[in-house]
């Protein structure tokens, strides 16, 4: 019987069978935990930054002063508040919201559709809307004034207003295809202009003018002083960034609390996963120490016939390599087989997302094939100091 055969037989013992099952147990749960968190928390990273996901309409926010029994009256923006705003690290771009300082009403143009309201106007500039017209411009030769209006204010006519007075219901191309007539007030009395809807807006809820008619149209007919706006648009990598939350907050500022929502969502994610990091690193600590004390115990149950065996010519440093092979491999296997079920259960999370239109990878992470090898290699190292100095000692 050669030596490899003779120590195989030697510490394979019943009671050694049954420690090496609850060690490879224990550190396969904590591995799962760790490489699973991991997962977890790349999978998140996606979500938020995938362009797949990003939402074009819920990383544009109105941010306004919150409006209470204090406020009411001062409700403008300040330049250093604006210029705080902006320089947030959770602030993409900024612009600000222009509103108009004349008076101005609309009426049907024609017969067809009779009707008259008092209206505001305001103005943004063009990179924060989600409107792409060739008639969203405006000079003094123009025939018509362009608009866009929110979707919410269709949505709120037909099924409010038209529903409850017998009116016919409007769809977008039916919008778009009526004249309207534009009355401003002027020192000379009303100055009637042509509009026409040319988009229909889910980011900003406004009447929008463009922006070089707003500044024409407050230059010739404004009857009030030009004042500090009173509402600013952001674009934000991150609408639920509980930071951007909390300055808000911080700040008396508010904004669409719908497109905000996710980050109370985001810090119950943040707090699983950092409980599933803290349990994992916590078992992967019990799991080394068993799996150490099991060499130990392996180790000293045959000492006497290890002892005998280097009595007989085996070298210290074959013993070491020998015990190293017989420990070490179902540390690999436990790592590999840990990745495949983490990757079969990426896959199946994949395409229960994709139903849901949320977009993951199907594939494991890097970072979580990086870890899983950075884990491997403490091992390693585990097993060779613990067999090291357990040779060595005895």
């Amino acid at each position: 019987m050669n030596l490899s055969l003779l120590l195989k037989k030697l510490i394979k013992t019943s009671a050694g069978r049954s420690r090496f099952i609850l060690a490879i147990l224990g550190l396969s749960v904590a591995l799962f935990l760790i490489l699973a968190a991991v997962q977890i928390q790349a999978n998140y990273d996606d979500l938020l930054h995938n362009k797949t996901n990003q939402d074009s309409i819920a990383n544009f926010l109105v941010i306004n002063k919150v409006i209470t029994s204090e406020t009411i009256g001062q409700t403008a923006l300040t330049e250093n508040q604006i210029s705080d705003v902006k320089k947030q690290p959770f602030v993409q771009a900024l612009g600000v919201l222009t509103s108009s300082r004349f008076k101005v009403s609309a009426q049907g143009a024609s017969n067809q559709l009779p009707f008259y309201t008092d209206l505001f106007f305001e103005s943004v500039p063009d990179d924060f809307l989600d409107v792409n017209n060739k008639d969203w411009a405006w000079n003094d030769q123009s025939t018509f004034i362009p608009l866009i209006i929110p979707n919410s204010f269709l949505d709120m006519y037909n099924f409010g207003f038209a529903s409850s007075q017998g009116l016919p219901k409007l769809s977008q191309d039916l919008v778009r295809n009526i004249p309207l007539q534009i009355n401003i007030q002027s020192a000379n009395g009303p100055v009637k202009y042509y509009a026409k809807v040319v988009g229909f807006s889910d980011r900003i809820a406004s009447i929008l003018v463009p922006q070089s008619f707003m500044d024409w149209a407050n230059s010739k007919f404004g009857t009030e002083p030009p004042a500090s706006p009173s509402r600013i648009v952001i674009r934000t990598k991150d609408p639920g960034n509980p930071e951007l939350l909390n300055y808000l907050k911080e700040h008396g500022l508010t904004t669409d609390a719908d497109k905000t929502r996710f980050s109370k969502y985001r810090q119950i994610v943040n707090i699983v996963v950092n409980i599933s990091w803290i349990t994992g690193a916590v078992m992967l600590l019990f799991a080394l120490l068993i799996f150490t004390l099991f060499i130990q115990l392996t180790i000293a149950s045959c000492k006497d016939e290890i002892a005998l065996l280097i009595t007989l010519g085996a070298a210290p440093k074959q013993l070491k390599t020998f015990l190293i092979k017989q420990f070490f491999p179902p540390n690999i296997i436990i790592v590999f087989v840990t990745l495949a079920i983490i990757a079969l259960l990426q896959f199946w999370v994949k395409h229960w997302l994709s139903g849901e239109h949320i977009y993951v990878s199907g594939f494991i992470s890097i970072t979580t094939i990086i870890s899983a090898a950075l884990i491997m290699l403490v091992l390693w190292i585990v097993n060779f100091v613990t067999i090291k100095k357990y040779i060595n000692k005895h």
